[in-house]
């Protein structure tokens, strides 16, 4: 596995370099083939999609929705579930009916399941086709996916490698993984099938990067990133961040899911805050705050954790800078859509800043509320302009089709 190369690191060179204001921070992704998961696409230059799985029993309905409604309103693009059983596909008509995201089953072993879950509406499989039997039962998975236009995703696992590949690698290893990955697209290129997308996860960093860095230049297919088995909340975002966070920067990945032994909601918002700090995708209020000291002119940390749920709301891009004191404050918040600087040690007051520009001063005691209704405003107001953008431009393209 060669390491990888300034490409793979997202920075262009020549005249691609040359076009950009701040080239340190273009990413080029990698090319790719597009499909789709429901109605999202996924690869092809889309934005990368973000999604997660449910862990209630799939048959318990109302349980299993509560928690995709969840998912949904975190933002989730994609939702998974589980599929062990007959009870669950069932169930899953009922539930895709329900979903406003697309929903993927979860397959192992059981080819009738598959087929079941792509009766009931799935928008894609997960499998693995090396294990739900033989060719005549893969094709005939094939065929329910092609008949009721389901995608599917190649799942490789480092813990549950094929037997054959053990042996020959002596240990779950990055060549292993790819060379699983391409022996399942195979099959399901044999069958005339080209709508999926791979995954090679592992939860060693090291050999998950490794693995997906060999596999994005083995092919041209999406690929749905993720360092499986991260751990609980904290360690898995910091292993999610790293592992993702390096193949994301290199231009490698078309949609994520992180996972971690916490609530799925976690997940989704673990998963946009990695894409919003690369640049790649964005979704409701980035707060820049500073980790506080004795300059600070209000308490920082109190406020960053009251605004992060109060703004929760808001699906708004856009950026907030919480500085307690004026050494970056104003720097910070020349570069942010709503900002408040503390005004000092012993002091009560400090400075709002709106579009970058020094507004007006507030007292601590009543900032947050203030910056609430500010950021809320302001979220206002950019929808609006976007609203009258793509009105504007459809007006446009109607004018254009009515000259021809």
């Amino acid at each position: 596995m060669r390491p990888p190369t300034r490409r793979h690191f997202g920075i262009q060179s020549g005249a691609a370099a040359l076009s950009s204001v701040r080239p340190y921070r273009d990413i080029y992704r990698r090319e790719c083939r597009q499909i789709h998961v429901g109605n999202v696409p996924v690869g092809g230059g889309a934005p990368i999609t973000v999604q997660s799985m449910t862990n209630t029993l799939t048959h318990d309905v109302n349980a299993t929705m509560n928690q995709i409604r969840a998912l949904e309103e975190a933002g989730a693009d994609i939702v998974r579930v589980s599929c062990p059983d007959e009870e669950s596909t069932a169930a899953l008509k009922e539930i895709v009916r329900q979903s406003n995201v697309p929903i993927v089953a979860d397959i192992h072993f059981h080819y009738k399941r598959a087929i079941e879950a792509a009766e009931a509406g799935a928008a894609c499989l997960r499998i693995n086709p090396g294990n739900i039997g033989n060719a005549d039962r893969v094709r005939e998975v094939v065929q329910a996916a092609k008949d009721h236009g389901c995608a599917m995703r190649i799942g490789v696992n480092a813990g549950s490698l094929e037997r054959d590949l053990l042996e020959k690698y002596g240990e779950p290893c990055p060549e292993a993984m790819v060379e699983s990955a391409l022996d399942h697209a195979r099959i399901l290129e044999d069958n005339d099938f080209f709508e999926f997308k791979i995954s090679v996860k592992a939860s060693d960093i090291f050999l998950a990067v490794a693995a997906y860095q060999g596999l994005a230049e083995a092919c041209d297919y999406p690929l749905h990133l993720g360092i499986t088995e991260a751990g609980g909340l904290m360690s898995g975002t910091i292993k999610s961040s790293i592992g993702m966070g390096m193949l994301l920067w290199s231009g490698i990945g078309d949609t994520i899911r992180v996972s971690l032994s916490a609530d799925p909601v976690e997940e989704i918002k673990v998963g946009y805050d990695i894409l919003k700090s690369l640049n790649l995708r964005h979704r409701g209020v980035n707060i820049i705050s500073c980790p506080s000291c004795a300059r600070q002119g209000f308490e920082v940390i109190k406020t960053v954790e009251t605004l992060e749920k109060r703004l929760a709301h808001i699906s708004t891009p856009m950026t907030l800078s919480i500085i307690g004191c004026v050494v970056n404050g104003p720097g910070e918040a020349m570069m942010t859509d709503v900002g408040f600087t503390g005004g000092g040690s012993g002091k009560n007051t400090g400075m709002v800043y709106v579009s970058g520009v020094a507004d007006h001063k507030i007292e601590n005691d009543g900032m947050v509320d203030h910056l609430v209704e500010l950021v809320e405003k302001k979220a206002e107001e950019i929808e609006a302009a976007r609203a009258a953008e793509e009105a504007a431009s459809e007006a446009a393209d109607t004018r254009v089709s009515a000259a021809e």
